[in-house]
């Protein structure tokens, strides 16, 4: 038998290692998200198994560890809470069918829709109320609240009835997590949640914690689930549809981070629009089975690079030992104490206790409120509403800062070629007669017709003979751009005045050529090259033009 080549047999290895690190942070967090989710533990794991096997076929990331994430746990919680699990179930279809949508139309700019604060308040919001709903669970106190702030009201007011056997395991696991996780995480060879629910278990087994009254997961069912459409009524469906687009927003954004964040590290280059592929399917393949919504979660994706993974392979070895771990390990699995599984989920998310990122984004101005807002939201209307306002602020400040008229008057520089913003610059100079007008942003149909008038105003009051219009951020004009720079060079030719465009680029050229503005035979629009050139242009107009009003 012919040996293999040197480090092949290394390389192979190392990635089943990657794989059964990465399984042994994905089953206990997997049936953690279930538990936030308010479904059995089997609906996570599915949807785990299904992520793991589905993205490398693909992916384009090959750290990227699809499954289960808290915020997409929590969005499902919220939707299953309106309409019950088949709603949930409908969403996360719903969205996967979306996302499919999204990359046939190569929508992977579709990300970029969230703004980085809108983000990061959400986020800090949304693990800070998943821990808080998780301490009804370590005090073995069922409660009626659902939002964070009557919730807490409840816990406290009944203090007196808190299961003590319960309070003190979760306490006890949830300081031995942070013990280890930041003490001793370096020295330890299997992941720390693994760790602290194992114990938990034997614990569960050897003192019989059932008999003492505290609640434990139960037996997990395995068993197939039918491939069926959820069955609802034409109003929750239109509820579900309402609130996919959303849920494909956050997703993206959160995985879209993790895979670029990886990516940029190694000098990968990844493919948005594959990555909306493979979300897609994962997630549609989900819902069809009664699955969690699945996305690239950052800590699993990191787990699976600090372990060694470097290759898609890594994934499909994590899919092999969880079904393994799966197949042996339910037994054991029915033993776990909810108190100890609640204090992991804390523990894994307790790195958003304190809002860092937050903070950060106030640090920078601009924009950073909306964290706020958004971090409002989730904990004022809960954690749906908080993510249909967190998507819509991100949306109409994109809106706004695109419809809004922001125009620069420009200036040359003395003893060069160039046109700088006379505002910021004021060793810059005026062409005589002439105003030269830049838009910074481009022209479309919210905005075109404010922009104009905007400029109109500011002829009138300077009372230019001809008016340079640079075009430089407008990649494309629209038919509405198009139509309103017509009337607005009729308008100006009415009193007189005549229209320079400058920096015009080929696509927005030839719209203009077919709307016939550029039409020379009938006094049209001439185009420039550069703003000089446009300019000089303008400054020969003036002096063709001064002998005829003298």
């Amino acid at each position: 038998m012919q040996a293999s080549p040197p480090g092949k047999d290394a390389h192979w290895g190392t990635e089943l290692l990657a794989g059964i690190s990465v399984a042994g942070v994905l089953l206990p967090e997997a049936v953690a998200y279930a538990a936030i989710a308010g479904v059995e533990p089997l609906h996570a794991l599915l949807a785990t198994l299904i992520g793991l096997c589905v993205y490398p076929c693909l992916g384009s990331s090959r750290f990227a560890i699809v499954s289960p994430t808290s915020s997409a746990a929590a969005v499902f919680a919220s939707a299953v809470a309106v309409g019950g699990p088949a709603m949930g179930y409908a969403l996360v279809g719903l969205t996967g069918a979306l996302f499919l949508v999204a990359a046939a139309l190569h929508a992977g700019f579709l990300g970029a829709f969230i703004s980085r604060p809108v983000l990061r308040g959400f986020a800090w919001a949304l693990g800070l109320s998943i821990m808080i709903k998780q301490l009804p669970h370590i005090a073995g106190l069922p409660v009626q609240a659902s939002q964070v702030g009557p919730l807490l009201w409840e816990l406290l007011g009944h203090a007196a009835q808190w299961h003590r056997a319960s309070a003190l395991l979760g306490t006890a696991a949830l300081l031995l997590w942070l013990a280890l996780h930041h003490g001793l995480r370096r020295w330890l060879f299997v992941p720390t949640s693994f760790l602290v629910l194992g114990l938990g278990v034997a614990l569960s087994a050897l003192l019989d914690l059932g008999a003492q009254g505290v609640a434990r997961v139960g037996d997990i069912a395995w068993q197939a689930l039918p491939w069926s459409w959820p069955s609802l009524d034409s109003a929750r469906w239109l509820h579900a549809m309402e609130l996919a687009p959303a849920l494909l927003l956050i997703l993206f954004a959160e995985s879209w981070g993790a895979v670029r964040s990886l990516a940029l590290q190694n000098g990968d280059r990844i493919d948005a629009n594959r990555e909306l592929l493979a979300l897609g399917a994962a997630n549609l393949a989900s819902g069809l089975v009664q699955g969690l919504p699945v996305g690239a979660g950052f800590s699993a994706a990191a787990a699976n690079h600090a372990a060694g993974g470097r290759s898609k392979w890594a994934g499909v070895a994590a899919a092999l030992a969880l079904a393994l771990l799966l197949w042996l390990a339910r037994p054991w699995l029915a033993l776990l104490p909810l108190p100890v599984l609640a204090a992991v989920v804390v523990g894994i998310l307790s790195h958003n206790f304190w809002p860092r990122a937050v903070l950060t984004s106030l640090r920078l101005g601009g924009d950073a409120w909306l964290a706020l807002v958004a971090a409002a939201g989730v904990f004022v209307l809960g954690v749906l509403p908080g993510m249909v306002l967190a998507v819509a602020l991100s949306l109409l400040l994109a809106i706004r800062r695109f419809a809004q008229p922001l125009v620069t008057e420009l200036g040359l520089l003395p003893g060069t070629r160039d046109y700088l913003d006379r505002r910021r610059h004021p060793e810059t100079t005026a062409v005589a007669g002439t105003l030269i007008m830049r838009p910074e942003e481009p022209l479309f149909f919210a905005n075109a017709e404010q922009v104009l008038q905007f400029i109109s105003r500011r002829v009138d009051a300077t009372q230019a003979s001809t008016v340079v219009l640079s075009l430089e951020v407008c990649d494309d004009l629209d038919s509405t751009a198009v139509e309103a720079l017509a009337e607005f060079a009729a308008s100006l030719a009415q009193r007189g005045t005549a229209l320079l465009l400058a920096r015009v680029k080929d696509r927005p050229r030839e719209a203009l050529m077919r709307m016939g503005l550029t039409d020379a035979a009938v006094g049209g629009v001439a185009l420039f090259w550069s703003v000089d050139d446009a300019a000089q242009a303008a400054s020969s107009l003036a002096a063709e033009s001064s002998p005829a009003r003298h």
